[in-house]
């Protein structure tokens, strides 16, 4: 499978990812302890949903731009931070918990294979270079977990989001 499949394999992994959390993960985090934050389901849906989206354009911009392109390596980014989600807080939480953490499902199911094989092949058709991604990547990871509590607050403080 090549890099450019695969790209559009992974946007549907964390599409489906993101479902699974949304549905679940809100209702959850009331109870989670330590592991989560209670999270309302309005938020954390925008969150969610706007972090899907951020996946399909940078799948989109790797896509137009190819080899070595930001696009390709805010996906391989993106990949990595999906890679590292899947071990905390998923599988961690669920253990640790000795209780299901949503999102864990589709975290071992999909994610996983489908970053590890995206990095992989990006790594070996040249889309991404280690010594760029060693620190890109990170970036990245860094960038979407401060998103994540701005996305939060945007979506319980947007009035077009709130209940009437």
């Amino acid at each position: 499978m090549d890099f450019a499949l695969l790209s559009w394999l992974f946007v549907l992994a964390v599409t489906l990812h993101n479902l699974e959390e949304a549905l679940s993960l809100p209702t959850w985090s009331r109870s989670a302890g330590r592991w989560h934050h209670p999270v309302g389901a309005r938020e954390f849906r925008f969150a969610v949903a706007v972090l899907t989206v951020f996946a399909y354009v940078a799948a989109y911009l790797a896509a137009v731009g190819g080899k070595e392109s930001v696009g390709a390596y805010l996906l391989a980014g993106y990949a990595l931070a999906m890679l590292l989600n899947v071990f905390f807080p998923h599988v961690l939480a669920t253990l640790v918990m000795r209780r299901y953490a949503p999102g864990t499902f589709t975290a071992l199911l999909l994610n996983f294979p489908t970053t590890v094989l995206l990095l992989y092949q990006g790594l070996q058709e040249g889309y991404v270079q280690m010594h760029r991604l060693a620190w890109v990547g990170p970036l990245v990871v860094v960038g979407i977990l401060v998103a994540i509590p701005v996305l939060f607050a945007i979506g319980r403080l947007h009035p077009r989001l709130r209940k009437s």
